[in-house]
């Protein structure tokens, strides 16, 4: 398990754009698994949508690549202090399947599909109380700073 302090030293993210509050499992080369507390405080509520708020589809996209980040950086036995970080580098088979609400704790889960010539491709789904809320195929590269 990791929490936020740990979790700190793997992101180069820090609010409002950190969206990994624990890391609950992790297995080295495999998986992994955290989750998001979704609270009314975030900045992004104040205009998505007024009277009615959402998480927007990209944070969640975004929360799934930062704890696939956290993944590739634990299997390399690496941080982003030696000089690596990893980008989102893309997104397939997106599809959003509920909304994400304040209250919600936003579980992520992300599985190691494939890692080639430093182009890393995750499993990747976002649930609350269960119910899949996004499922996505994303891809981090590794690269110096």
């Amino acid at each position: 398990m990791m929490r936020i302090e740990e979790i700190m030293e793997y992101l180069p993210h820090r609010y409002p754009f950190l969206l990994v509050d624990r890391v609950t499992e992790v297995e080295k080369g495999k998986s992994i698994a955290g989750y998001k507390n979704i609270s009314i405080n975030e900045a992004f509520f104040n205009g998505h949508f007024p009277g009615k708020p959402v998480m927007p589809g990209v944070l969640i996209l975004e929360a799934m690549a930062q704890l696939s980040g956290i993944l590739g950086f634990v299997t390399n036995d690496s941080k982003p202090e030696n000089g690596l970080i990893h980008y989102f580098a893309g997104a397939d088979r997106v599809r959003f399947k509920r909304p994400v609400v304040p209250g919600d704790q936003l579980r992520l889960e992300s599985v190691l599909l494939a890692d080639k010539h430093s182009i890393w491709k995750f499993e990747c789904r976002a649930l609350v109380d269960g119910q899949v809320a996004c499922v996505a195929e994303i891809m981090t590269a590794e690269r110096e700073v």
